[in-house]
């Protein structure tokens, strides 16, 4: 069994999308230990409390640095005994202590298909800002492994989505979580669970069924 915690710091839909994911047997072989956010109004922790598994609140503000915050934030996750951290819309920088204890054991939706729009600068609606900007026909969702760079890790899964004449940035991102981020976290994850990913020189392999 699979033992994953999930770090958020917003409203957590692709939480949700998880939680879900786990009831209706779209992931398997997995257990919904801890969800962590930094921000203790996150409605994230809400939705964790409803599923019935545990909120926790690990927030910089609540530390006189830094550093101790990040080694609060370590002893908590090294506590729950996991498997796998999943980043769910998590907006704190990750310790790199965390990152080379948990390598190839933490992964991150990010909302573009990378190499495209990712890197420092480039989360939430910035990135369909950018691509609306830029005149892209084609954008979408990337599942990576955590690495100590910025969206450098290696990739699990994508999926591209379509960019509709008169978009907004909100109806794009709206469509990105809906056909892509939705689907790719929860699958990534049963995969993962499921003992199909690993990682080759730096790159993930998916075993076929």
């Amino acid at each position: 069994m699979l033992r994953v915690a999930i770090m958020v710091s917003g409203g957590g839909t692709n939480l949700q999308a998880i939680i879900d994911a786990v009831r209706d047997r779209k992931i398997t072989n997995t257990e919904l230990v801890a969800v962590i956010s930094n921000n203790k109004n996150a409605y994230a922790l809400e939705r964790a409390t409803n599923a019935g598994i545990e909120a926790v609140v690990v927030s910089p503000k609540d530390y006189t640095d830094r550093e101790q915050f990040n080694n609060a934030l370590v002893e908590k996750v090294d506590s729950l005994n996991v498997d796998l951290i999943v980043l769910a819309g998590y907006l704190v920088v990750i310790p790199p202590a965390m990152i080379d204890k948990y390598e190839n054991r933490i992964i991150n939706i990010h909302p573009s298909l990378i190499p495209s729009f990712c890197g420092t600068g480039y989360y939430g609606l910035k990135v369909h800002e950018a691509a609306l900007e830029r005149g892209v026909k084609v954008v979408g969702a990337t599942v990576h492994f955590v690495d100590k760079g910025t969206d450098t890790g290696p990739i699990i899964l994508q999926k591209a989505v379509s960019v509709e004449y008169g978009d907004t940035p909100e109806m794009l991102q709206r469509r990105v979580m809906e056909q892509a981020e939705w689907q790719l976290l929860p699958q990534a994850i049963d995969m993962i669970a499921n003992g199909k990913v690993s990682v080759v020189d730096g790159k993930t392999v998916i075993a076929q069924s």
